[in-house]
């Protein structure tokens, strides 16, 4: 294996390993071990540094429009390629996945548009005209501008939420700049 296949499998194992701990971690809290929970998130923060350093070491982010144009041709990858025979086969299976591979079908089409939406922007030498932005926490569905009061990915939410991406929400702890 050359360098180039050794960062790519680094990457995608410490991406995997940073999704697992942070996974660990709810499932920590939810047993009543804090400290050990912190440990799990801690750790994802280390693997997710190991991820961003793997990337750049194979130039995996461009410029705005670059990575624009790879994140919509890997959204459309997987609502027209990967998910169709996961979904079906989890539906003949009768297996639970096929419910989160359904609401991903229909979400990465979704995310696939609003990169779409992003390059026209950034075509024209603007930013996205759009300040809100809400995630649906069962399924990843995103809107712009206000979240309708229903979900069209995975329906109404029990306590109607969604969460309100800022940039506070979604940064994590090692991209915060110290004042």
């Amino acid at each position: 294996m050359t360098t180039t296949d050794n960062l790519r499998e680094a990457f995608a194992g410490e991406s995997q390993a940073n999704q697992k701990y942070r996974a660990f971690a709810k499932r920590a809290e939810q047993d009543g071990f804090p400290n050990i929970a912190r440990l799990f998130r801690t750790t994802a923060e280390a693997e997710r540094i190991h991820a961003e350093a793997h990337l750049r070491s194979m130039d995996g982010a461009g410029s705005t429009k670059d990575n624009l144009e790879a994140a919509k041709a890997g959204e459309t990858y997987e609502y027209t390629t990967m998910y169709p025979p996961m979904f079906q086969r989890a539906q003949a299976e009768n297996h639970r996945a096929r419910t989160m591979f359904g609401f991903a079908l229909k979400a990465e089409a979704v995310h696939a548009e609003l990169y779409r939406r992003a390059l026209e922007a950034v075509a024209q030498g603007k930013d996205l005209a759009e300040t809100g932005f809400y995630l649906s926490p069962v399924c990843g569905h995103i809107e712009f501008g206000a979240p309708p009061a229903n979900c069209p990915i995975c329906g109404p939410k029990a306590d109607g939420s969604w969460l309100k991406a800022t940039p506070a929400s979604l940064r994590s702890a090692s991209d915060r700049v110290a004042a």
